[in-house]
C-alpha cells in the first residue's frame, strides 16, 4: 500500500497510528507529497482529485480518501478492532467527527495566519474557528473520564487532534481548563502508536 502524506498532517498520523494499531505500518510505503489549498500537487490529484493528504493507494491500486474511509479500512484489513459495532461504533464516530471538526477549524486558522495574504486576513473568521476549538474542548473534558483505557477511532482520532494543538498552537495552553482530558491524554499519548507518529 502507498500512502501519499505530509509528516505534520494530523489527519495522516491517525491513518498511521491506525496502520500501527492493525499491525500494518511495516507494508504502507509512506510518499512525501506537497498537498497546498491553493498550489495543488498535481501527484496526488491524480490519484484524489481533492489533491488532498491523505489518500491511500491499496494493493489493488484503488485510490481512497479521507482519513475516516481510509481507517475504517486499515482496521478492516488487520484485528477489526477500532470500529466497534452497536451504540459503542455510532458513539466512537461521533467522537472522531468532534475531533476532526476541532482540527477542520485548527487547520482554517492555520491556513488563514500562514497561506493568506495578510492584507486578506479575517479577524473574526480566525475568532469564530478558536470558539469551535474551545467548544470542542469543553466536550472533550466532559468525555474524557468515559474514554478510561478505550482504544477505539474515537480515542485515536482525539488523541491525534490534542497532538496536532501541542505541536501547532503552543500558546493555547488547552490543558490548564481541561485537566481530565490532559491526565487522559498523557496516559494515551504514551501509545506506541503515538510515539511513533509524533509529528515533525
Amino acid at each position: 500500500m502507498k500512502l501519499f502524506f505530509s509528516p505534520a498532517s494530523p489527519y495522516v498520523r491517525k491513518c498511521m497510528v491506525v496502520a500501527h494499531e492493525a499491525g500494518l505500518a511495516d507494508r504502507i510505503e509512506q510518499l512525501p507529497s506537497a498537498a497546498n489549498p491553493v498550489n495543488r500537487d498535481q501527484t496526488v490529484v491524480a490519484a484524489n482529485p481533492l489533491g488532498k493528504v491523505p489518500t491511500l493507494v491499496n494493493d489493488a491500486g484503488e485510490a481512497m480518501y479521507d482519513s475516516r474511509v481510509i481507517c475504517e479500512y486499515l482496521d478492516a484489513q488487520g484485528a477489526g478492532k477500532l470500529f466497534p459495532a452497536g451504540a459503542a461504533r455510532w458513539q466512537a464516530l461521533t467522537l472522531q467527527a468532534l475531533a476532526d471538526g476541532l482540527l477542520d477549524a485548527a487547520l482554517l486558522i492555520r491556513y488563514e495566519g500562514n497561506a493568506r495574504p495578510e492584507a486578506l486576513r479575517w479577524t473574526d473568521w480566525t475568532r469564530g474557528q478558536m470558539e469551535k476549538i474551545s467548544s470542542a474542548l469543553a466536550r472533550f473534558e466532559e468525555t474524557a473520564p468515559a474514554l478510561g483505557d478505550r482504544l477505539d477511532i474515537g480515542a485515536i482520532s482525539v488523541g491525534c487532534a490534542l497532538g496536532y494543538l501541542d505541536f501547532r498552537f503552543p500558546q493555547l495552553d488547552w490543558r490548564a481548563g481541561h485537566p481530565a482530558t490532559a491526565a487522559w491524554f498523557a496516559r494515551f499519548n504514551e501509545r506506541p502508536s503515538m510515539q511513533a507518529t509524533l509529528p515533525k
